[in-house]
Formats: C-alpha cells, structure tokens, sequence
C-alpha cells in the first residue's frame, strides 16, 4: 500500500508530513523505555524482515496481490513506540533507494502504513490479551485478529487522507467499499505471516516478545489463610530453547533469503491500492510526478546493470536487507545509548 506521489495534494502531504515527523520524535522519546539488552538488536532485526516480507507479494484475487504491512508484527514483537520507528525506517530505505512510495507521499505512508497499523494493532491485541488465555495460543490468536484488523484500518486511514486531499474527483464511498473489500482479503494474508512469525518466535525465545510479557498467570499460594504469587518455577527454561543471538542470526538468514531468493516468485499483480487506483482512477494525476529518485540504481527492486532478472533482484533485495538492518541497528543502539545516558544522568 505504498502511496506514490500524485494522490495527494501538496498542502495535505506536507501536513501529514509533519505529523509523521511528530510520530517518529514521540516514538524515538517512548522507544527508550522498550529498547532493553535484548529489544535493541532484534529492532534492527525486525525492520529488515518487514522490509524482506514486503517484497514477496502474494495473490489474493484475480489481477491483484497484496504484501505485509508490518506493524503489527513490529508492535507486537518489540513493543509500538519502536513498532513504528522499524516501520518508518523501512519506509525511508523504500522511498530513498528503491523508488517505493512517493517521497512527497512518505508522511502519508507513514502515518497510513505505520501509525495507524501499530496503533490499531496494539490496542487491539492489548484488549485480546485480557479476555483471552495467558497462553502461548491466546498470545497467537490475539496477533492474528490484530494483524488482520490493522490492515483495513490502513486502507479506511488512506481514504480518509484521499477523502479531504485527494488530487480527482472521485467518490469517496466507492474507494471506501473497494479500499477495505481488497484489504480486508488482504488482511487474511497479513494475519497469517504475522502469526506465523510471532508463534516461531514464541516456540524459542518468549521473553524476547514484547506482547507476551506476563505470558503465563503466577501459580497461587494460600499461606496463613491468604492468596500470594508463588516463586515461578523454571522461569529461564523458555529462555534456554535459543539465545538472543542465534534468533538474531536465524531471523537475518531468513530475511537474506526471503529477499534474495523467494522474493523471485512473488506476484506480479498490482498491489490492493495499486487495483483500486487504477480501477477508480485515483492515479489519473500520478503519471504528472517522477520519482526523484527513480534514477538510483536499486529503484524497482533491481540492480542496475545486471541482466538477469533474477540475479538483479535477488541482489537487490540482499542489499536492501543488509541496509535496513544496518540502518534499523544503528538507530535503535543511539536510542538505547540515550536512555543509558539519561538513566546514568538522574542517578
């Protein structure tokens, strides 16, 4: 759902743009109270898997894909402050190398693609988690409701956007109904990857999920007539299955192949809002505006110069990994180095 430049107006991107720009700062402030040991670097992990994801486009109707939006996953595995800095750091990476979503459009992006998917996840799923079992299953459930609901709820926020800026006259209500009838489909998709992701992570190292903390309710005692918390038995043996830096190196070769290899057989179909676009003729206007860096040489996913096709986007995809995790790592140790240096300076 990359919102390229030309949908919106000027005046609306450029305060979309600001409130993007609010969103980030807020989130670099709260992200310091989730960016521990062990958060930190699977940050960086997980902006670059969402970038390896969102290659691989999957179909969900006839002509039309629909890829990972990620920030349901991002909140839900190292918390939503963070969830939307991984996201609008593979959003930059997207825009400036790559040619993905308008650069004028990118406050759009992330306040539709972010913003709103990790804020509507982690409410959603915060909700779940009190009704449902304090299990590894209710934490799995509870991420496949709240990855599917984020996704039309991206799609009704960029209708929104189009409804007070949009640059044609179309109907509101018919991109609404086509926006959230291709999204919810798509939706289906996001859940699965999401859940998917969550539960691998869950099977190894759940004490590095940010949404199971607490995962299990603390055994009960009754002494001198009165309930207590018992001492957790075994609270380490989870933590045993794998340490921080074998998922960390598992996840990053998973990403490399993701991006490098399958990312081959994604589907060529236009995206959910690439369709309706087009179907409605939301884009009549977007053919006006070049990228301004449709000249670099990763744009649309391929390595300028190479042939092949599938080496050139392979390679692409590699590279894209390799740079979003150096970017994502980078940012998130100057993150937690700043609440090291707040914590030092109140002591």
């Amino acid at each position: 759902m990359h919102v390229p430049d030309g949908f919106i107006n000027a005046p609306v991107s450029a305060v979309a743009g600001v409130a993007a720009a609010g969103a980030v700062a807020l989130s670099l402030r709260g992200a310091r109270n989730e960016l521990g040991e062990k958060a930190a670097p699977l940050a960086g992990l997980v902006a670059a898997f969402v970038f390896a994801v969102q290659m691989l486009n999957f179909p969900v109707a006839a002509g039309t894909s629909g890829h990972l939006l990620g920030g349901a996953l991002a909140a839900i595995l190292v918390g939503p402050w963070t969830g939307v800095l991984c996201i609008a750091v593979v959003l930059l990476m997207q825009g400036v190398l790559f040619a993905d979503g308008g650069l004028t459009a990118l406050g759009v992006n992330i306040i539709v693609m972010g913003v709103v998917t990790v804020v509507v996840a982690h409410f959603l799923f915060r909700g779940l988690r009190a009704v449902l079992p304090r299990t590894r299953g209710g934490v799995t459930a509870a991420t496949f409701v709240a990855a599917l609901v984020s996704v039309p709820a991206s799609a009704a926020a960029f209708t929104l956007l189009y409804a007070i800026g949009g640059t044609t006259d179309v109907p509101i209500g018919k991109v609404l109904t086509a926006m959230l009838g291709v999204h919810v489909l798509i939706g289906i998709g996001e859940a699965a990857i999401t859940a998917l992701t969550v539960g691998a992570v869950l099977a190894v190292r759940p004490d590095l999920v940010h949404g199971a903390r607490g995962l299990t309710a603390p055994l009960k005692l009754r002494v001198d007539g009165e309930l207590v918390d018992a001492a957790p038995a075994d609270t380490e043996a989870p933590a045993a299955a794998g340490s921080p830096r074998k998922v960390w190196i598992g996840g990053v070769v998973t990403a490399l192949v993701l991006a490098g290899v399958v990312s081959f057989y994604a589907s060529a179909s236009p995206d959910g809002l690439e369709k309706v676009a087009a179907d409605q003729g939301i884009d009549a206007k977007a053919e006006e505006y070049e990228h301004a860096t449709a000249d670099s040489p990763l744009a649309d996913y391929g390595v300028q110069g190479i042939d092949s096709a599938r080496l050139s986007g392979g390679l692409a995809g590699v590279i894209g990994v390799a740079l979003t995790l150096a970017a994502g790592t980078g940012a998130f140790r100057a993150v937690r180095r700043r609440r090291a240096a707040d914590s030092g300076a109140r002591v």
